[in-house]
């Protein structure tokens, strides 16, 4: 492999390290969003609960 063969190789390996490390963090990110969405809408339901007459 010559040099310039070398540098893509290392240039494609950066960008999906990073490309990789974004995914990481979005994922994260949702998934904190959907445990606070999914907390919040159940603490509301237990609540309105309490005002159900059957």
């Amino acid at each position: 492999m010559d040099m310039e063969g070398t540098e893509k190789a290392y240039t494609t390996m950066s960008f999906a390290g990073v490309a990789n490390i974004v995914l990481g963090i979005i994922v994260i990110a949702v998934g904190v969003f959907a445990g606070t969405f999914t907390i919040v809408t159940g603490a509301s339901l237990m609540r309105d609960k309490k005002t159900l007459t059957f």
